[in-house]
C-alpha cells in the first residue's frame, strides 16, 4: 500500500476551491487542479513547488484545527468532527502528490525534502492528536454518542476519531506527550532513511559481470539490455543485472552459469548488511528500540501489541497462532520440493547439493518434468497490453459492468504511464486510472496502488487511482512478455484499484482502502482468481506474434500446476512474517545488538530456518515493515488470504464470474471502505466467519 496513507494521519480532508494568499498563485498546489476529477497537473509541478506548499499547508491546517479546538460553541458533530474532516485541504493536496511521486519518480531533491519533511509531518500530526482542548471536544461527543442520533457511518466516524486520538496519546500527561513527540519525530526520520537506503543500495548492489557467457541462459535481448544498463553506468563492455526488492531474483530461473547464480543471490541477500553508507543494521536496531519504547509509553508491552489491537487480528497471540499453524506443513512441503530439485540436479549430471540459488533454476526443470512445460513457454501468451486490456479490464467489465477508455491528453510524470477513464455500467464516469508498469532506478521496488484523489461525498471528490508495477522494460521495439507471477500481480493490484474506485462513502476518513491493514489485501487477493478463470484466460492468453490462443494442453498443465512450489512460496512468506513479528514483539529492554544473529535465531526458533528457502525479505531490506505501513502487519497477507480463499469458494458456489456476484461483492464490501468493522462487513457478505479449509487446500497444506 502507499505512503500517503501514513501522511493522512495528519490530513483527513480532500480539496477546497480557495486560493491561498500565502502561496503564490503560480504554485500548482495553491488551488485544486482544474483537470478532470482534480487529476494532478504533473506537467506544471516542479521540485521547488513542494516545500512552500507543505509549509503553508501545515500552517493553514493548524489554523483550522486551532479554530475548532478553541471554539466557544458547545461541541457538535458538525462543528468538531465534520469540521476536522473538511480541514487540511492544501496539505492533503500536496502531501498526496508528493508521497506518490517520491515512490514512483524520485530524484535527489525530492529525497532530501522527504527526509526533512518526515519529522515535521510527524510533529504536525502530534500537534493535532495531542491537542488537549480538541480531545475534550471529541470526548464530550463520544460520551453522549447515544443521544446524538447519528446515522451509522457518522456514528462510526465519531468512534474512530475517539479511538485514533486515544491511541495517539491524547490521555498522556504533558511530560509524556513531549516524550511521545520526540519518539514520533525520530521514528519518522529513521523510516525515511531506511527507505532511501534500500533504493540506493539496490542501485549500488547491481550484479556486474564481464562476459556474455556468464549470463548464459538469458535471452540475447535480455543480455543486450544488461549491456545497455552497464553502458549507462559508465561500465562499457560489462553487463549489469539490477536487483529487485525481493530476495529471489528473476534471472535465477534461467541462468545456466551456477557461479553467476550464486553471485546474484549473494548480492541480493547482503543488501543493507555489508557495511558502507547504505547499511541498514543500525537503523533497524534504533527503529526497533524507539518503536518498543513508544509502545511502552502508550501502555503496551510491544509495538506489535499496540498495532494489532486496532487490526482485525487484535492480539499477538492470534497472529502467532496463525503463523505457527502454517509453519510446519509449509516447511515439510518445501523439503519435499527440495528433494525433487535434488533429483533434477542429479539427473542433470550435477555433482552438488541443492542450494537456495539453485532453486528457481531447477524448480522449472521439475515443473517441466511433472507437467511437461516450463514458465518460459507461458511468456509468449502473456503480452502486457493483452493482459491489461483483454484480461484485467475484461474481467472487471464482466463482473461489474465497468468499461475503460484510454486517453492521451492528461499529463503524466513518466512517458510509460498510461491513463484511462473508467465508466460505470450506466455510462457515467466513475474514476480515472493510471497504470505505471515498468521498473526505473528512481522508483521503489514492488507493486502497489495509491490514490491521488479519494472519493467522498462530503467534498464531492471522485477517485483518481494508480497501479504501480516493476516489470523489467524490454529493449526498444520489443514486446513486454510477462511471467505468470507478474500477471498475478497485475490482477492483484487492480483489486486494490477497484477498492479505491468503487468507494461510496460520505467521509474522507473512510475512503477506499482506508481499512485495517490485515483486511486491505483481502479484496485484491480475491481479484487474483480471475487471472486463471477459463473465460478470462482464454480472452487474453494469446500468442503475441500469431494471436493463437494458448493451447488447451498447455492451459490444462498450467491449471494442474497451481499448487506447484507452494511449499517454497509459503515458507519464504512465513519467514518474512515471523521476522516482522519477532522484531516488533520485543520489549524496550529486549533489543539485540546483532541484527543478523537475531534474524537467524528468530527463524530457527520458529522452525522456518530452511537454508534452501531464505525469507522473502531479510531484515535489512524489509521495506514493508521498516519504512512502509506494514510494521507488525506483514502477516496480513495470509490473514486476508483466509477471507479471500473462502470468498473464492462463495463465487464458485454461486456461478463464478457474473454481474450478480460482482454487484453483491461491490455493494457489500468494495464500496464501503472503512465505514464499519471489517469483520462485521465480511460476515454480512458471507453469512458467517471465514473457514480455514479453503486456504489450506489452496496452498496444498492439507493432510500434513
Amino acid at each position: 500500500m502507499n505512503r500517503s496513507h501514513l501522511l493522512a494521519i495528519a490530513v483527513t480532508a480532500a480539496f477546497a476551491n480557495l486560493a491561498h494568499a500565502a502561496l503564490p498563485a503560480s504554485n500548482p498546489f495553491a488551488k485544486p487542479s482544474t483537470l478532470p476529477f482534480q487529476y494532478p497537473a504533473f506537467d506544471k509541478i516542479k521540485n521547488e513547488d513542494f516545500a512552500p506548499a507543505f509549509d503553508e499547508g501545515m500552517r493553514e491546517h493548524m489554523r483550522e484545527i486551532e479554530a475548532i479546538a478553541n471554539s466557544k460553541s458547545a461541541p457538535t458533530f458538525d462543528n468538531t468532527i465534520v469540521a476536522m474532516e473538511r480541514s487540511g485541504q492544501l496539505l492533503n493536496r500536496v502531501s498526496t502528490t508528493f508521497s506518490n511521486l517520491v515512490g514512483t519518480n524520485t530524484n535527489p531533491t525530492l529525497d532530501a525534502l522527504d527526509k526533512d519533511l518526515a519529522p515535521k509531518l510527524a510533529a504536525h500530526s502530534d500537534k493535532i492528536r495531542l491537542n488537549e482542548k480538541l480531545y475534550k471536544r471529541i470526548q464530550a461527543l463520544y460520551d453522549k454518542r447515544a443521544q446524538l442520533k447519528l446515522d451509522a457511518e457518522s456514528a462510526y466516524l465519531l468512534e474512530r476519531y475517539h479511538t485514533d486520538f486515544v491511541r495517539a496519546g491524547a490521555k498522556l500527561s504533558a511530560a509524556d506527550k513531549e516524550k511521545l513527540k520526540a519518539y514520533n519525530g525520530k521514528i519518522a526520520a529513521l523510516q525515511t532513511q531506511f527507505s532511501q537506503n534500500v533504493l540506493k543500495e539496490a542501485n549500488a548492489s547491481a550484479l556486474v559481470v564481464d562476459s556474455r557467457a556468464e549470463l548464459a541462459g538469458m535471452s540475447d535481448k535480455a543480455i543486450d539490455v544488461a549491456a545497455a544498463e552497464a553502458k549507462k553506468r559508465g561500465l562499457d563492455g560489462k553487463f549489469v543485472i539490477p536487483v529487485v526488492n525481493t530476495t529471489q531474483q528473476a534471472p535465477l530461473s534461467v541462468l545456466t552459469n551456477r557461479a553467476t547464480r550464486e553471485k546474484l543471490l549473494a548480492t541480493s541477500l547482503a543488501r543493507g548488511s555489508h557495511g558502507g553508507e547504505f547499511d541498514n543494521r543500525n537503523v533497524v536496531l534504533e527503529l526497533a528500540k524507539l518503536r518498543a519504547e513508544r509502545a511502552a509509553l502508550l501502555g503496551y508491552p510491544s509495538h506489535a501489541a499496540y498495532l494489532l489491537e486496532d487490526q482485525t487480528a487484535k492480539t499477538t497471540g492470534a497472529v502467532n497462532s496463525l503463523l505457527a499453524e502454517f509453519a510446519k506443513p509449509a516447511v515439510n512441503n518445501a523439503k519435499k520440493e527440495a528433494a525433487e530439485i535434488q533429483k533434477a540436479i542429479d539427473a542433470d549430471g550435477g555433482k552438488f547439493q541443492a542450494t537456495a540459488y539453485d532453486w528457481n533454476f531447477y524448480s522449472d526443470k521439475v515443473r517441466q518434468a511433472r507437467y511437461a512445460f516450463d514458465q518460459n513457454q507461458l511468456r509468449p501468451y502473456f503480452e502486457f497490453n493483452r493482459v491489461l486490456i483483454d484480461g484485467v479490464f475484461f474481467a472487471a467489465t464482466k463482473e461489474y459492468g465497468i468499461t475503460f477508455k484510454e486517453r492521451k491528453d492528461l499529463p503524466v510524470y513518466d512517458a510509460d504511464v498510461r491513463v484511462f477513464d473508467v465508466f460505470d455500467a450506466d455510462g457515467k464516469q466513475l474514476a480515472i486510472f493510471l497504470h505505471d508498469p515498468y521498473a526505473r532506478s528512481n522508483k521503489r521496488g514492488g507493486a502497489w496502488m495509491n490514490a491521488y484523489v479519494g472519493q467522498n461525498a462530503l467534498l464531492g471528490t471522485h477517485p483518481v487511482i494508480a497501479n504501480h508495477l516493476n516489470i523489467p522494460k524490454p529493449a526498444a521495439g520489443e514486446p513486454t512478455l510477462l511471467t505468470y507471477d507478474e500477471v498475478r500481480t497485475m490482477f492483484h493490484e487492480f483489486g486494490h484499484a477497484l477498492h479505491g474506485m468503487f468507494s461510496n462513502v460520505k467521509y474522507p476518513r473512510f475512503s477506499g482502502t482506508r481499512v485495517p491493514r490485515d483486511y486491505v489485501e483481502f479484496p485484491s487477493q480475491v481479484n487474483e482468481m480471475w487471472m486463471a478463470w477459463p473465460e478470462v484466460l482464454a480472452n487474453y492468453a494469446k500468442h503475441y506474434q500469431t494471436g493463437a490462443p494458448m493451447p488447451k494442453e498447455l492451459l490444462d498443465k498450467v491449471q494442474a500446476s497451481t499448487k506447484f512450489n507452494e511449499g517454497y512460496r509459503t515458507t519464504e512468506y512465513l519467514a518474512a512474517s515471523i521476522l516482522d513479528q519477532k522484531w516488533h514483539q520485543l520489549g524496550a529492554n529486549q533489543i539485540p545488538t546483532d541484527v543478523l544473529g537475531f534474524e537467524a535465531k528468530a527463524l530457527h526458533d520458529a522452525g522456518v530456518d530452511f537454508p534452501l528457502v531464505p525469507p522473502r525479505y531479510r531484515t535489512t531490506y524489509f521495506s514493508h515493515v521498516f519504512s512502509g505501513g506494514y510494521s507488525a502487519g506483514y502477516y496480513g497477507y495470509l490473514w486476508a488470504e483466509k477471507l479471500d480463499a473462502d470468498t473464492v469458494e462463495w463465487f464458485k458456489e454461486n456461478g463464478g464470474l457474473t454481474r450478480k456476484n460482482g454487484d453483491r461483492f461491490r455493494q457489500m464490501l468494495l464500496s464501503r471502505g472503512g465505514t464499519m468493522d471489517a469483520m462485521e462487513m465480511y460476515r454480512n457478505f458471507r453469512g458467517r466467519d471465514a473457514k480455514i479449509e479453503p486456504l489450506l487446500e489452496r496452498r496444498g497444506l492439507t493432510g500434513e
